[in-house]
């Protein structure tokens, strides 16, 4: 016969582990609804000033896209549109900038280092890349590549979204740099530009990245 006492530790007993199996499915309950869920976040992120003074180039140069800003100097431009171009297995891109008036581009290329010229294009000048060097404001030229690539059109770029493109590229003392492009097989557009490295310009990737 069971008395009074048994019971009562009886009933202790019972409240104990059903707490102890609410406890349990209250906690897997949590752990899948975070499985579904991976991308909740646990804290708030902390606000960012994306026009801070970082020091120095902010991002990869090889990941610049349209939206992004380019700060060199006292001088802020926005990435408008992107040529991605490639030939036999070798890529770079060309990133066209917002100006006022004019053309300007920055190319950027892994060859194997990383290489980048800021460029402005010359419409006025009457040259074309059928010598092997060229004279331009007093400084020689001589012709360092030529060739053919494919192109595929992000933005704004003036171009159709994919096609073909000629170019023929001269370099001068000083490490000036001249250029010749042709689009889709039409006239040659000549540019001038000058080397530039990491520390000579700030990127401010756009906002959602």
């Amino acid at each position: 016969m069971v008395g009074p006492g048994s019971l009562l530790v009886l009933a202790v007993v019972l409240v104990v582990v059903a707490a102890v199996v609410a406890a349990a499915v209250t906690a897997a309950l949590v752990r899948r609804n975070r499985r579904r869920n991976p991308d909740t976040p646990t804290r708030s992120a902390t606000p960012q000033d994306p026009f801070a003074d970082v020091g120095d180039i902010q991002g990869d140069p090889g990941a610049l896209k349209a939206g992004d800003m380019l700060e060199f100097g006292t001088e802020r431009t926005w990435i408008r549109g992107t040529l991605r171009l490639s030939e036999g297995g070798v890529s770079w891109a060309e990133h066209f900038l917002e100006v006022e008036e004019g053309k300007r581009w920055l190319s950027v290329e892994y060859d194997p280092d990383l290489r980048m010229v800021l460029w402005t294009g010359r419409p006025e000048l009457e040259l074309t890349p059928h010598d092997s060097s060229l004279e331009l404001d007093g400084v020689r030229y001589r012709l360092a590549e030529r060739g053919s690539a494919a192109y595929r059109s992000e933005g704004t770029t003036g171009l159709r979204a994919e096609g073909g493109m000629d170019y023929a590229d001269y370099e001068g003392d000083g490490g000036a740099r001249l250029a010749f492009e042709r689009f889709d097989h039409g006239r040659w557009e000549p540019s001038t530009g000058v080397t530039v490295t990491r520390g000579d310009f700030t990127i401010y990737p756009a906002s959602g990245q």
